[in-house]
């Protein structure tokens, strides 16, 4: 009898790209995939390893999966294995545990028996030892494809783990990793979304460079979009800015880390820039494309951040042209600098400065979508269906909302943006006729 296994992925692109990865891997080896609801024989857990709250939601997500079937196999992979692999095997049920070179040898591990014995097994390399880079990408789970293209990261900020959970930066060439673009541009994908830990760090093993590999994904047939998923400032260079100005399938569409307007704490932080710089790749970017989308990361709350130092990270966010904004309270890592630094901020600071900041993301979101209302713009439809309504993307990332047409699922449609709804997402409404199904492949 076929066994099965259900997936269920915590966290970042990165992650939905590689247990997509996996999943593939499982499928040649003989499983059926399930989802995660249904009762399956295996269930892995990808997990994240950012906040305290993705630790917490990883034990639930086993329960959860015991409740389906209390005799599953469980395995654990992901950042939170790499970093903390006793404490995940000691939660109940857990079968399995894999760091972050083993997770691609999942297949091999099940093959070799997956009895439940009571006690999870540990396999977790030395994350120094953890060089080699697994290229993925997502495919059937979402109508965009999330292609990894590079892994780890060498820069060590004050507060983060990720160097500790996936290693040194590392990725494939350009030659190879145009090989597994080649292979999504086979499906019928209509946009990718190049993701890394530290995507502008691409290439540094070959003496390439992420531009580079922009110029070349520019060139590959049956790909009609590209999106680049967040990329650190000091990376961003001019060049990059210039092509995406003039790229046809790279969307007008940046998320540039800032996580703090005050160059005190950006110090403290151990980031490799200053807001200045900040501040010029943002008016870089808008004086060549004014109707692009920028996403800011931004972290509150960090150790030695004063009032003045939030509000100093307020108003210069205010005055940026900048879309929205990704706001995160600072959490505690075990093994970062940060953790041991004095001037710890009370957590209800924290949660008040981090509403402040997710209601000034709110208004640069409705702010930025009022510009193009009354306008036309190409959509790219997702499968997603809620109460009889699809959701979908505009170029420069607006997101929009029309009556739900499974004809339009995964087709790139000219699409009227007449107001903001009261989920404050762009009304669209769609001209029905095939003349606005748009060939983008």
């Amino acid at each position: 009898m076929q066994k099965s296994v259900a997936f269920y992925t915590l966290g970042c692109k990165l992650n939905f790209s590689e247990t997509s990865t996996i999943g593939r891997q499982l499928e040649t080896a003989g499983f059926a995939k399930k989802e995660f609801t249904d009762q399956a024989d295996v269930y892995v857990i990808n997990t994240c390893s950012v906040t305290d709250h993705a630790d917490r939601k990883c034990k639930k997500v086993v329960k959860e999966a015991l409740k389906s079937n209390p005799n599953a196999f469980i395995v654990i992979i992901g950042c939170y294995a790499q970093l903390k692999p006793e404490e995940i095997a000691n939660i109940p049920g857990v079968d399995l545990v894999l760091g972050a070179a083993e997770k691609f040898n999942l297949a091999e591990h099940l093959k070799a028996g997956y009895e439940k014995v009571g006690a999870a097994k540990i396999h977790n390399q030395n994350i120094k030892e953890t060089n080699v880079f697994i290229p993925g990408f997502s495919v059937g789970d979402r109508t965009r494809s999330f292609l990894k293209v590079q892994d780890g990261c060498d820069y060590f900020c004050s507060f983060c783990t990720i160097p500790l959970a996936r290693g040194k930066s590392r990725s494939n060439s350009i030659e190879e990793t145009l090989k597994v673009v080649r292979q999504v541009a086979e499906t019928n994908v209509k946009e990718v979304v190049l993701t890394g830990v530290n995507l502008g760090d691409f290439g540094i093993q070959n003496n390439e460079t992420f531009f580079d590999l922009c110029l070349e994904l520019d060139r590959i047939e049956g790909i009609g979009r590209y999106r680049i998923s967040s990329i650190e400032p000091n990376l961003l260079t001019d060049e990059i800015i210039e092509f995406v100005a003039h790229s046809n399938k790279f969307m007008p569409h940046f998320h540039i880390p800032l996580q703090s307007g005050s160059n005190t704490i950006l110090k403290a932080m151990r980031r490799k820039y200053e807001r200045e710089l900040y501040e010029e790749k943002v008016n870089k970017i808008k004086q060549l494309m004014p109707h692009c989308s920028i996403g800011v990361d931004v972290i509150v709350g960090f150790p030695g951040e004063t009032d003045e130092d939030f509000l100093e990270t307020y108003n210069f966010i205010n005055q940026l042209d900048v879309s929205y904004l990704h706001v995160f309270p600072y959490s505690e890592r075990a093994n970062t600098t940060a953790r041991k630094m004095s001037g710890k901020v009370h957590q209800f600071i924290r949660n008040e400065r981090t509403e402040m900041l997710r209601i000034l993301s709110e208004k640069k979101k409705q702010h930025f979508y009022q510009q193009y209302l009354n306008t036309k713009a190409n959509v790219l439809f997702e499968q997603e269906e809620k109460s009889n309504r699809m959701f979908g993307f505009t170029e420069n990332y607006i997101k929009v909302e029309v009556d739900y047409d499974p004809l339009m699922v995964n087709e790139v449609c000219e699409v009227y943006l007449s107001h903001i709804n009261q989920n404050g997402f762009a009304e669209g409404e769609l001209n029905y006729s095939t003349q606005h199904l748009l060939n983008v492949s």
